[in-house]
């Protein structure tokens, strides 16, 4: 029992390619049929496809991008990229809102679209608005993918040898031994298959990171011409920073002003009153021999 379990370890790594190589050698030991020796009929047919080229490999590639574009309208713009990808058959994954300190919206989206799509819908995300930035990215994960289908063949061929040892083992102890081996070659497997999902899925779907910010007021207005009611609402905005002004400076003074008030009225009220009055002037003396009325 031991030396099979040593067998079928060894063979869960390289078991693929040894029966492939018993499986070429048998082939090219078998002597050559009917139909594929010189002079038989259909060996012109057969030297057309031994001399066809081979299928090319299929490339498996991992497509990122990431846009920032500046909008006049973010949630206008945000229903937009939600359509656009859902009819080119994606979907919005993970999505954040949120305002600056002058009151602008940002929105930030993460779009999963097919790869066939990935191109039409980039482009369409561009023309939304003004591109600030786009960066694109493109990672080959082939071989990766070929491995893992590799290793997932193999670790299967691995769990039905042991299964198989246990149809035939009759001891408890061998059982046991094989279960815990099973056991571990299957979360092996398990672990496999979810790595082989992962890679399908961002082969298959483009990641597409979207950020969209609303367009600044004076920014938008920056290339226009100045008109009439451009200067009214300069005019308008002198007068209001004017009274501002005024309203700062009567804040400024008005405590000033308060205390002022309230000396006045103390001194009027509490302080006057109690000071002595002033004495009356002296009347002028009348001179001798002369009385009222003496004049004519």
């Amino acid at each position: 029992m031991a030396g099979a379990l040593a067998l079928t370890g060894c063979s869960s790594g390289g078991g693929d390619s040894g029966a492939d190589s018993a499986a070429g050698a048998a082939k090219e030991a078998a002597p050559p049929a009917a139909g594929d020796r010189p002079g038989a009929a259909g060996g012109e047919a057969s030297g057309a496809r031994a001399t066809a080229p081979p299928k090319a490999a299929a490339t498996h590639i991992i497509r990122t991008a990431a846009l920032t574009v500046q909008v006049e309208d973010v949630p206008k713009a945000l229903a937009e990229a939600r359509a656009t990808v859902e009819n080119a058959g994606g979907y919005v994954g993970d999505e954040d809102t949120s305002r600056d300190e002058d009151g602008r919206e940002r929105t930030r989206l993460e779009l999963r679209v097919p790869v066939d799509a990935y191109q039409d819908v980039l482009d369409g995300l561009e023309g939304a608005g003004k591109l600030l930035h786009r960066g694109a990215k493109a990672q080959d994960v082939t071989d990766q993918v070929v491995d893992v289908e590799s290793r997932i063949r193999s670790q299967r061929a691995s769990v039905a040898r042991v299964r198989e040892l246990m149809d035939r083992a009759t001891k408890l102890s061998d059982v046991v031994t094989l279960e815990g081996e099973l056991s571990s070659r299957q979360t092996e497997l398990e672990a496999l298959l979810a790595q082989q999902a992962s890679l399908k899925d961002r082969t298959s779907l483009a990641t597409i990171t979207l950020s969209l910010s609303e367009t600044p007021a004076d920014e938008a207005a920056e290339d226009d011409d100045p008109g009439f009611t451009d200067a009214l609402a300069a005019g308008w905005d002198a007068f209001v920073t004017m009274l501002r002004w005024l309203a700062v400076a009567l804040g400024a003074v008005l405590p000033f002003a308060v205390v002022a008030a309230l000396l006045v009225l103390v001194w009027l009220r509490v302080v006057r009153p109690r000071l002595p009055p002033r004495a009356a002037p002296a009347a002028a003396p009348v001179a001798r021999g002369e009385e009222p009325g003496a004049r004519d």
